[in-house]
């Protein structure tokens, strides 16, 4: 039985409301300022859930709260956690949510997550997580576990020069939505995915883009070189990798962003605008 189900199966008894009566009128003369206070509180904090229970991605992250931990933050993109170093990134899988849970050399689970960042993009449906003051990740068995789940369609690494941050990427299938919440005490997040099913139409997407490359130091040189740039590494239909600038939903706009880019000292003219539709990977 789920703890929601438990609060919701709780039996109050029959004398509990003369109780209550009793209770107040012995109590009103002397407890009158401090009742009001607790009153006071205990609205805002339902006012506080009424608020977070009606936020839709949040709502979807609380259906089954785990019962160990506090949690922190709930978000889609953004950054959290604190500042660590040495951590080690593993990962648990049940159905539609996925924990990605944080230790130290000594195996102890840390009471908070390391500084990470989540950002989105949505052609193709990915979501880009990253970990600083972490060394070490298994990534088979991330990938592993986050394929597990039929609203994955792929799992990838990042290429990230910093030997101090790890990061990897996970693909969704059109039309999924999916929230992160950050918990303490122990530290973890929580990936929660979610469909309505409903068939989403794809779109032409244009894009500044570079020719496919492997897997390498040379990304994560690529990507240091232009450090004011938003350069992502989308994987190819060939399992190779190509840098993203954009998604833009005419050329016309991508060859703008090619002749600003152009300007910039140390362009190389390695990107191109290319386009491909939401739901694919270029070539």
């Amino acid at each position: 039985m789920t703890s929601k189900e438990r609060y919701e199966n709780i039996e109050i008894p029959a004398q509990l409301t003369e109780v209550i009566r009793q209770a107040q009128r012995k109590a009103a003369a002397r407890k009158k300022s401090s009742r009001l206070i607790r009153y006071a509180s205990a609205l805002a904090a339902c006012a506080a859930f009424l608020f977070i229970v009606n936020i839709p991605t949040v709502a979807n992250a609380m259906v089954k709260i785990p019962v160990v931990g506090t949690i922190v933050q709930v978000l889609q993109f953004g950054d959290g956690g604190k500042i660590t170093d040495g951590v080690t990134v593993g990962s648990d899988a049940t159905q539609n949510t996925l924990k990605i849970h944080f230790s130290t050399d000594d195996q102890d689970q840390t009471n908070d997550a390391p500084y990470y960042n989540v950002v989105h993009k949505s052609a193709p449906n990915r979501i880009f997580f990253t970990f600083s003051g972490a060394r070490y990740m298994d990534m088979e068995k991330v990938k592993n576990d986050f394929m597990t789940q039929p609203l994955v369609k792929d799992v990838y690494g990042s290429m990230i020069l910093d030997d101090s941050s790890v990061g990897f990427v996970v693909v969704l299938k059109e039309g999924v939505q999916y929230s992160v919440t950050e918990f303490k005490n122990p530290g973890y997040l929580e990936v929660k995915l979610t469909s309505d099913g409903k068939p989403v139409t794809p779109r032409k997407v244009f894009s500044l883009r570079t020719e496919s490359m492997p897997f390498g130091e040379s990304m994560g040189i690529l990507k240091e070189s232009y450090p004011d740039e938003d350069i992502s590494f989308l994987k190819t239909s060939t399992d190779e990798f190509t840098a993203v600038i954009g998604e833009y939903s005419t050329a016309e706009e991508a060859e703008l962003k090619l002749k600003e880019l152009a300007k910039l000292p140390e362009y190389n003219g390695e990107f191109y605008v290319d386009s491909w539709m939401s739901n694919e990977n270029p070539k």
